[in-house]
């Protein structure tokens, strides 16, 4: 790119981003998904040139591929939620794109972890596991590289239930506790189990009856033993997935387990349940609480939080102090109430 349109693109940055060849090539070939923008160095003005949908040739294809190897070709920042919904199709291309603010590389994980996790459940065999899989390690990755990035993804919280809603957010929020918590040189491999364990913690669920899932009415005593099995059936998938390590068996039997021996469905207690089982813990309450069900309104996360820290005899209070003085702060009180992009 000469100096002058860099220039220009630079000053542009707030309204267009540049598109490289391979986001071109994730892109379906005949008809982009949204409108596309040429730079004109002869007026030094962005100009759109082909619009949404609109069908390309095969010469209007190398035309544009053309354009795009040399740095001619931007999107308009407006068009953002369209473009996250299909990068989330690739997510791997967020490494890739320069051009993703970090609000928005946020919104793309939101976007795609939700929609592979409710694939998941829906069909919780190898093939789809593995594309579940496969974006997961993105997001470790990019969170590895600087953890901060953490605080962008809590701003996308869902605010109402449903299994991959909760399993998104509870694993979000537990990867930012985990990441506070946890050893600054905390290694790749160690993260990368967390976040498996803290994504699939509730996957038992999944195999509970649809009925009693969405159940506006209270549970019936016999619903209730069903849904509380749903530990031992999420352990039983995790070996049927060949996920046999102590990250995912403390996410999944423990997030029910309480300090003090009321959980379930070990009665396990203090020592006996592990920093990841205790983290998760705190994060699957903390996240069914401020969402909205049919049967009971959302809490606030101040109320929540502190209705947690309350129970120090249950919840682990190191964990729970360090999320309520969190939500506390103004980070918190911003992030947590902003959302994901409808």
């Amino acid at each position: 790119m000469s100096a002058l349109k860099s220039s220009i693109a630079d000053n542009l940055d707030e309204e267009f981003y540049q598109i490289s060849p391979d986001i071109l090539a994730s892109f379906p070939r005949f008809r982009p998904p949204l409108n596309l923008f040429i730079f004109k160095e002869s007026v030094a003005q962005i100009q759109l040139y082909k619009k949404a949908q609109e069908r390309l040739d095969q010469a209007a294809q190398d035309e544009l591929a053309a354009h795009v190897a040399e740095g001619d070709i931007f999107v308009a920042r407006s068009d953002h939620p369209i473009y996250a919904k299909h990068i989330a199709k690739q997510l791997d291309l967020v490494l890739v794109d320069k051009n993703l603010k970090e609000r928005e590389i946020a919104e793309v994980f939101t976007v795609a972890l939700t929609e592979r996790l409710g694939e998941f459940f829906e069909q919780p065999v190898q093939v789809v596991f593995d594309l579940l899989y496969r974006d997961l390690m993105v997001l470790t990755e990019y969170l590895h590289n600087d953890r901060e990035r953490i605080k962008s993804l809590v701003r996308r919280l869902h605010r109402e239930h449903s299994l991959p809603n909760h399993s998104f957010d509870s694993a979000i929020i537990g990867l930012w506790l985990l990441l506070r918590l946890g050893p600054r040189d905390l290694p790749r491999k160690a993260l990368d189990k967390a976040a498996l364990g803290l994504f699939l913690h509730d996957m038992g669920m999944c195999k509970i009856p649809a009925f009693i899932r969405d159940k506006t009415k209270p549970l019936t005593g016999d619903e209730r033993q069903k849904v509380n099995q749903h530990p031992l059936l999420g352990s039983a998938l995790a070996q049927k997935l060949n996920l046999r390590f102590d990250e995912i068996t403390a996410a999944i039997m423990q997030h029910h387990e309480r300090l003090d021996g009321s959980g379930y469905p070990q009665r396990s207690k203090e020592a006996d349940i592990a920093p990841l089982g205790r983290i998760c813990a705190v994060a699957d309450s903390f996240c069914a609480m401020i969402a909205k069900r049919p049967y009971a309104q959302a809490k606030s996360l101040a109320d929540a939080a502190s209705e947690l820290a309350g129970l120090a005899s249950r919840y682990d209070p190191k964990i729970t102090t360090l999320l309520k003085n969190a939500i506390l702060s103004e980070e918190w009180q911003f992030a947590a109430e902003e959302g994901p992009t409808p």
